[in-house]
């Protein structure tokens, strides 16, 4: 495998880490802002804070897909470094 493939494997991985990071400062973000509402909202926003309805899945869902590019950019960087090794 040439020299500038491997580069190629570990930059991108070093790209899905730092978009994992990225998504997971966004939910935090956007979590944040949700819950912040609660205190200047009205009556009803409360009673769907307590009851969690309609069910909103994309705080963790926007964990789950930055851990994902994370563990992906690990993935290839170790895999990029290994073959910079062997090669």
């Amino acid at each position: 495998m040439p020299q500038r493939d491997r580069l190629l494997l570990i930059t991108m991985g070093g790209v899905f880490i730092l978009l994992g990071l990225g998504i997971i400062i966004w939910d935090k973000k956007e979590e944040k802002n949700y819950y912040d509402s609660l205190s200047v909202s009205t009556r009803s926003d409360v009673r769907e804070f307590l009851e969690h309805w309609p069910p909103r899945p994309q705080f963790g869902a926007l964990r789950i897909g930055g851990w994902i590019a994370i563990a992906i950019g690990l993935v290839m960087i170790v895999v990029g470094g290994i073959f910079w090794l062997l090669g």
